[in-house]
């Protein structure tokens, strides 16, 4: 029987304090680009934030046993950075655009699966099916895999009632376009979900090489900060869509890039150094759950048994629709 000490109580409960952070950043961050802001340039702002609040911590905090940087560890860092802030944001954001928070984050309950093969591949994880350890952790994997599966292409029905303005938008969009949006948004999330396994692997070494978790997620938010600018630049060039003028849009990104790219990850780090990219991933499925009940609390969003629920309404609605403008067309020919 495994012995629970203090420091696994310690990694359970901050990766669960963690996990309800995350799902704030990710409801929030929906409510940013349905308002119109550019996902990237959110992205900039949130890891400039988590930069100059970490910075004067790691300074503070760590002044004393922080180990000599090498062009190594940088290097690593930067690959971290890449892995787990601008590419899997730039990914994560566009399916997030294309799709809700609840689809969304229905992907990364793959990532343990995900993280524990690559752990496997990279040895970073050991598996010995001969016991009950070995066979608990497969069978874990596979229920992992399949409740993913089942929550992304289960349709099943509304658990919360739909008012009319939900019922109006919803049969506003055309068909295809619903359909096209929902696949390009399912692509970009497996997309994501690959990279953010690989930043579990890439930054549980350097959490041994250089254990100051302070110092590497500043350096990391920093490298961050110019990965997403040059992909805010890349893919548009406009100085206005830089200007954000709404309270809410300056909060939110405050509190994303202080709690979510700054504590979270500093958190994620240190259980990183303690318990392993595979524990640590574990935990990320939580987000979906307190993401759901925050998405229906502040978006309105519905909840439904299946995520692709809200695409089959949206079509039925269209098809409803359409029929309704074609037998009155029909209607007013036969007058």
């Amino acid at each position: 029987m495994v012995k629970l000490d203090g420091k696994l109580w310690k990694a359970v409960i901050m990766m669960s304090i963690i996990n309800i952070a995350l799902s704030g950043v990710n409801v929030m961050f929906k409510k940013m680009l349905n308002q119109g802001v550019n996902r990237m340039v959110a992205a900039t702002y949130r890891l400039a934030a988590g930069t100059l609040f970490l910075t004067p911590l790691a300074i503070f905090l760590e002044r004393h046993n922080r180990p000599k940087l090498t062009g190594s560890i940088l290097c690593s860092l930067f690959l971290s950075a890449l892995l787990g802030t601008s590419l899997v944001q730039y990914f994560f954001l566009i399916g997030l655009q294309y799709t809700s928070s609840t689809f969304a984050l229905a992907f990364s309950n793959m990532v343990p699966s995900i993280t524990f093969a690559m752990a496997l591949v990279f040895r970073q994880e050991t598996l010995n099916i001969k016991n009950n350890i070995g066979r608990a952790k497969v069978l874990g994997t596979m229920i992992c895999i399949c409740g993913a599966l089942v929550l992304t292409l289960y349709t099943g029905a509304s658990l919360t009632p739909q008012n009319a303005q939900t019922e109006t938008q919803t049969s506003n969009s055309p068909t295809t376009a619903v359909t096209q949006k929902w696949a390009m948004g399912s692509v970009m999330l497996i997309i994501s979900i690959l990279i953010w396994s690989s930043w579990f692997i890439v930054q549980a070494k350097i959490c041994r090489k250089y254990p100051c978790q302070y110092t590497s997620t500043a350096i990391l938010s920093f490298f961050g900060v110019i990965q997403s600018a040059l992909l805010s630049l890349i893919s548009e060039r406009s100085i206005s869509m830089w200007v954000v003028k709404e309270k809410f849009q300056v909060l939110a990104l405050l509190y994303s890039g202080i709690v979510g790219s700054g504590l979270c990850y500093v958190g994620m780090s240190w259980c990183l150094q303690q318990r392993g990219p595979v524990f640590t991933s574990s935990f990320i499925p939580l987000i979906q759950v307190f993401a759901a009940f925050f998405s229906f609390s502040f978006l309105h969003e519905q909840i439904y048994c299946g995520s692709l629920e809200i695409q089959t309404k949206e079509i039925n609605s269209n098809s409803a629709a359409s029929a309704k403008i074609s037998n009155s067309a029909a209607s007013a020919t036969a007058k």
